[in-house]
């Protein structure tokens, strides 16, 4: 019963209750009511995939007290890479696919060492790194040119249905945010997390180490989102230069709009989920009633303000509460 009312109270039910909303909203609006068409169905969720992606890797930066504005030019860039040793080299798919990744990993560190060690702001930092660093990486390696993916095994990767009805993709996406759901929630390592973001001063009091955990969380998120960026190429079987670019502050509105604080300490994978699920129906609802992309645009910017308010709302009441009861103290 204590169970079932917090989370009534919870952030969880709230999200629960606004999906129900915008799905029975735009299933009783579409035409012939299509929306919850199984085809539909599996469209929302491969349109989740590579946010769910870069999601997870923010979810983990931001509850620790950081954040990461890269991946999606990282992802780029790594498919670019993967695309250019496909297409360049006689070396085997999978040796392609793990330079792409390691790439993504080089990167994330990178902006774990521009953090930790040179004292740059999180924001200021990965921003650079991915809008100019992967960004002209990623024109060096395809020069300019959009390159075809030949191999099939990449393009199956990218395109193939398991029993040829649910994309394989989709459950890369389901299970990667049910592990690292169970990581954070169940873990002595998703503990630190929380810590560390809460208050990293009593996080090193109790002898952790913030710094390493913060190298381990940006190469996280820059595999994370090579992982995206091969996805995103394998998709369409070419390597371009715009590739993810666009990806990552999609994903940071639906961590925020799933509970996690820019405050640090505070969020969880299910929460992350579901701001993926409201988001992505909200768009692909708004396609199915024939809304041109340019107001989807809009909407989506409507959304991130909104979650930045109610975000901005709760650290606000969180600081009223703990000064309240310190002073009662």
């Amino acid at each position: 019963m204590e169970t079932l009312k917090k989370y009534f109270k919870s952030n969880t039910f709230t999200l629960t209750i606004l999906l129900i909303l915008i799905v029975a909203f735009f299933w009783a609006a579409s035409p012939g009511r299509s929306y919850l068409s199984l085809i539909n169905v599996t469209n929302i969720l491969n349109s989740m995939v590579l946010f769910t992606l870069f999601a997870i890797g923010e979810a983990l930066l931001i509850i620790s007290g950081s954040v990461d504005l890269s991946p999606g030019y990282i992802g780029t860039a790594s498919g670019a890479l993967m695309t250019a040793v496909l297409a360049n080299t006689g070396l085997p798919w999978f040796v392609a696919l793990l330079l792409g990744l390691a790439l993504g990993c080089v990167f994330g560190l990178i902006n774990a060492l521009l953090v930790n060690e040179l004292g740059f702001q999180a924001f200021i930092a990965t921003l650079t790194v991915g809008s100019f660093v992967a960004k002209g990486f990623a024109y060096i390696l395809v020069d300019g040119k959009v390159i075809p993916i030949k191999n099939r095994v990449i393009v199956w990767i990218g395109t193939g249905r398991l029993f040829g009805i649910v994309p394989f993709t989709v459950i890369l996406s389901l299970l990667l945010i049910l592990i690292y759901g169970i990581i954070l929630a169940k873990t002595v390592f998703g503990r630190t997390i929380y810590l560390c973001g809460g208050n990293s001063q009593a996080a090193r009091l109790a002898g952790l180490n913030p710094r390493r955990l913060s190298y381990i969380l940006f190469a996280n998120s820059g595999v994370l989102g090579a992982l995206a960026g091969i996805l995103y190429d394998a998709r369409l079987k070419s390597g371009n230069l715009d590739g993810t670019n666009n990806y990552a502050f999609p994903a940071v509105t639906a961590v925020i709009l799933g509970g996690v604080s820019f405050g640090g300490g505070t969020g969880n994978m299910f929460g992350c989920f579901l701001g993926l699920l409201i988001i992505n129906s909200f768009n692909n609802g708004l396609t199915v009633m024939g809304v041109t992309p340019y107001w989807q645009s809009v909407a989506s910017g409507v959304l991130l303000l909104l979650a930045l308010t109610l975000d901005y709302l709760a650290n606000r009441r969180t600081k009223r509460i703990k000064v309240r009861r310190t002073v009662e103290a």
